[in-house]
């Protein structure tokens, strides 16, 4: 179609130019010429040139200006298919998709075969997954340009996508029996290989099997071919050609789990003996293959396996393995398995430091003196793991006497404190261990995650920073590298410490980490189909769809969620401005002293502003780099900068909380930990019918929970107290669901067969179902006072006593310090090495600790798994 207002052949001929130098990223250039033809009073509103000086300006960065260009090309050339491209343009590269979907379909009115146009735009729907009009979209391509690879691919994925496998496969078919010709290339198996997956999703594993022989000779990737193969047979039930071809597998790899794991599928052995036997086979067969040795120590009945796990712990022992106990952690499930690894590791310590030998059998060789080592480090961790503190800080002790310069040790005896309810002491001996090796990445990180359970988040700052980028603050590069292992327990940190908005701004940065992700998915649309990595790039679609339910992002999201159901219940009041302290009563010393703070504290301030300033100098500078490396796309656009208290004083806490749930209700909605929050919100802002909604789904995924029974019994009181006000049609439907949840019971009844049942066994049930009846039933506060700080009835953990004791300060159960201190000491004798049962320890006096080196309180250290 011809432009709606065209330009002599001179004029035209520049505007060209425009064209070209915006493809060939000379962006001055195209400046210059588009002021050539704008300063012709004949073509100063030409809609298309204003337009493309528009964009022309957006890659330089001048947004502003861009959009005034556009928007005013616009208006002077409705019907300019130019003008609605580069409008679409600009809404991409602001990230506004559905805005840009708009744009292409207008332009698609004026020009409906613009190559370049369709192009965009079903890029645009497979990012935001409009799955049909993106089938549309590839058909008019496919139409259009009927000899290009990409049309036909772009065509038959969407109908794969869709669910339309057999056309998926007929659009392939076709296209690799009229287009494909040899030779036969990477490329092509990958085409074969994908065409397959489609076969296998629609359930023809009989097809797909046939179509996997018959092509073999063309596909490269053999080890591929196999391993799918062996699947096909295992879904057909042909076992005996499944059993030989995980066979020949496992001679390429003895040490590949799944393939045992698919043999002994193949050749149906379900008795434990017969498995076991299998696996001697392949001891045999593999005698230097751990794999085998191992899965056979899971099926071992106990009558064998104490000969096979006394060999094991042997060779690893003698090789010194240092992640054995990490090997046969899991066999703990089983107790009697636990206690005879329990036994013989005790009879490996006693005799290697006796005799230098596993047993005392006069005839068994000596062992080298670090099997005594290995031997004491595995008791440790063994140990600490059934919770025996003393006995495992005996061995790791034994251990760093031994040899006091294995950093492992170092490491093993951190955990043991952490486990012990001491975060400090767990990460002073990880510091200890980071300060033996300081280029070991590893042993940083891990000190660091130490430092910020210990809420000592400045110094985790400080030693991420030795791994970090020079010259620019830790916090500010681990951003940057979406470096979420330490956001996420950074927001913890700050959680505990009641610094809200620091808690809300890291929750923050992880979540624009995921959106992020999300948005970079889009370079990967045009590239696999390019490069036909066609089954990775349906795979990145699939988990690009439920990246939200990763569990970084659920950590982050809870820590939100928590902290402004906070702020909404307790808002954060203005700050207050300090006066200046009455100096004429005080002493000479106490002056001085006040004068060294006030200088200290403004030399203070000074450093953080020249350090701020010498952020933002990084920041803008690391932009430009970046932009000028990038040269030509669109500048993305700028986020808000997160303000810790402008975060922090949030006007609708609550819609913030939402922001962050509304993905888990969609992709962790197998968490009732998603409804439970759902709840607490949706109570909050009296939201009867998406209170029940939340409350059902909890129910369904576990109707003993006990935080599930408190949202009951509040919602009953809800109820209760909102009577007739409640309009008739919501409280029929509420009735009609909730009469299985509260089978005709009052508030008060629920919370006393909820104590009486065996949830009052658990220290939460117990902690849960008291707070309720006490609630409910003031006069009944000793009663439930007594069944939340019982120790004996349940199984305490340290997390478990912390929540008690952090109830119980916060008033849950009326007045109640003496029976707080004796809680407390009774806490103390049974976790000796928990600082929250221990009295704060005194800062000095000349000293302030800085806010994130506090002592710890109980809640803060809540969390030490």
């Amino acid at each position: 179609m011809p432009p709606s207002n065209p330009l002599p052949p001179k004029e035209n001929a520049l505007f060209k130019r425009i064209l070209r130098c915006y493809e060939h990223k000379q962006y001055k250039n195209g400046l210059k010429f588009a002021k050539q033809i704008l300063s012709n009073p004949k073509f100063a509103e030409h809609g298309e040139t204003l337009a493309m000086k528009g964009l022309t300006l957006n890659c330089l960065g001048r947004k502003d200006e861009a959009y005034e260009y556009v928007r005013r090309g616009l208006r002077n050339d409705l019907k300019s298919p130019v003008c609605w491209h580069v409008y679409g343009l600009l809404q991409r590269s602001d990230k506004k998709y559905d805005e840009a979907i708009k744009c292409y379909r207008n332009a698609l009115k004026w020009e409906k075969e613009n190559i370049q146009i369709l192009r965009d735009l079903s890029l645009l729907q497979i990012q935001m997954r409009d799955l049909e009009g993106y089938k549309d979209t590839r058909y008019q391509l496919f139409m259009l340009r009927p000899t290009q690879r990409a049309s036909w691919i772009g065509f038959a994925m969407s109908y794969h996508l869709l669910g339309d496998y057999e056309m998926a496969n007929s659009i392939l078919d076709a296209f690799r029996t009229n287009q494909m010709k040899g030779p036969y290339d990477y490329e092509h198996s990958e085409l074969l290989l994908y065409q397959n997956m489609v076969l296998a999703e629609s359930g023809q594993y009989e097809r797909a099997l046939q179509h996997l022989q018959k092509f073999q000779s063309q596909i490269l990737d053999k080890l591929s071919i196999k391993e799918t193969s062996g699947e096909y047979y295992l879904k057909l039930k042909r076992f005996k050609e499944a059993e030989a071809v995980y066979e020949d597998l496992l001679k390429r790899n003895p040490e590949n789990v799944m393939y045992y794991q698919k043999l002994i599928e193949a050749k149906q052995l379900s008795d434990p003996d017969e498995k076991v036997a299998f696996f001697d086979v392949y001891k045999k067969e593999f005698p230097r293959a751990i794999a085998p040795r191992r899965l056979q120590l899971t099926e071992a009945p106990a009558a064998v396996f104490t000969r096979l796990v006394d060999e094991y712990l042997r060779h690893g022992l003698h090789k010194g393995i240092p992640p054995l106990f990490v090997d046969l952690r899991s066999l703990y499930a089983d107790q009697s398995k636990a206690d005879t690894i329990e036994k013989l590791v005790l009879q490996y310590v006693e005799n290697l430091s006796k005799l230098g030998t596993f047993s005392s059998d006069p005839s068994e060789p000596k062992q080298p003196a670090s099997a005594l080592l290995w031997a004491y480090y595995y008791a440790a961790q063994h140990f600490d793991y059934k919770k025996d503190t003393d006995r495992a800080l005996h061995y790791i002790d034994a251990a760093i006497e031994h040899t006091p310069t294995l950093i492992e040790l170092f490491i093993v005896k951190g955990r043991i404190y952490k486990h012990a309810g001491d975060p400090v002491s767990a990460y002073q001996w990880l510091e200890e261990a980071q300060a033996m090796d300081t280029a070991d990445r590893y042993v940083n990180s891990k000190c660091a995650r130490y430092m910020l359970r210990a809420e000592h988040v400045k110094r985790a700052e400080d030693m991420c920073a030795k791994f970090t980028r020079e010259g620019v603050p830790a916090t500010e590069n681990l951003n940057e590298m979406q470096c979420m292992w330490f956001q996420t327990e950074a927001a913890a940190a700050y959680q505990r410490l009641h610094q809200w908005g620091e808690a809300l701004k890291k929750a923050h940065e992880v979540d624009r980490h995921f959106s992020e992700i999300m948005e970079d998915q889009f370079d990967f649309h045009s590239y696999c189909m390019r490069k036909m990595t066609l089954r990775s790039y349906v795979g990145l679609l699939r988990l690009e769809d439920v990246l939200r339910s990763h569990p970084f992002y659920f950590r982050c999201a809870r820590v939100a969620i928590q902290v402004y159901l906070r702020l909404y219940a307790q808002p954060l009041q203005d700050v207050q401005q300090t006066t200046e302290p009455d100096t004429e009563n005080l002493a000479p010393s106490e002056l001085k002293k006040l004068r060294n703070k006030q200088r200290k504290a403004k030399r203070k301030a000074e450093q953080e502003s020249a350090l701020a300033a010498q952020v933002q100098v990084k920041r803008e500078q690391h932009h430009k780099a970046r932009q000028q490396q990038e040269q030509g796309d669109p500048e993305a656009p700028q986020l808000d900068e997160l303000i810790p208290d402008k975060l922090a004083r949030a006007e609708d806490p609550l819609e913030q909380a939402i922001k962050f749930l509304q993905p888990l209700r969609t992709l962790a909605a197998d968490r009732i930990d998603t409804h439970l929050m759902a709840f607490e919100i949706y109570f909050r802002k009296e939201k009867p019918l998406l209170m029940l909604q939340s409350l059902k789904r909890a129910w369904r995924l576990d109707n003993t929970h006990h935080h599930l029974h408190d949202c009951l019994v509040r919602f009953r009181c809800w109820l209760d107290d909102a009577g007739d006000s409640l309009n008739a049609s919501v409280a029929a439907v509420i009735a009609a669901e909730t009469s299985q949840m509260f089978a005709g019971r009052s508030a008060v009844q629920m919370a006393e067969e909820f104590l009486a049942g065996p949830a009052r066994k658990s220290q939460e049930g117990a902690l849960w179902g008291a707070r309720a009846l006490r609630r409910l039933v003031p006069a009944r506060t000793q009663e439930a006072l007594r069944l939340a700080t019982d120790l004996d009835s349940t199984q305490p953990t340290i997390q478990g006593c912390v929540e008690v004791l952090e109830s119980l300060k916060d008033g849950d159960f009326g007045p109640c310090e003496k029976e707080t201190e004796e809680y407390i000491l009774a806490c103390r004798a049974k976790f000796p090495y928990a600082i929250a049962f221990k009295p704060p320890a005194p800062a000095p006096a000349d000293v302030p600790a800085p806010a994130q080196d506090a002592a710890l309180q109980p809640k803060e250290i809540a969390n030490n798994n």
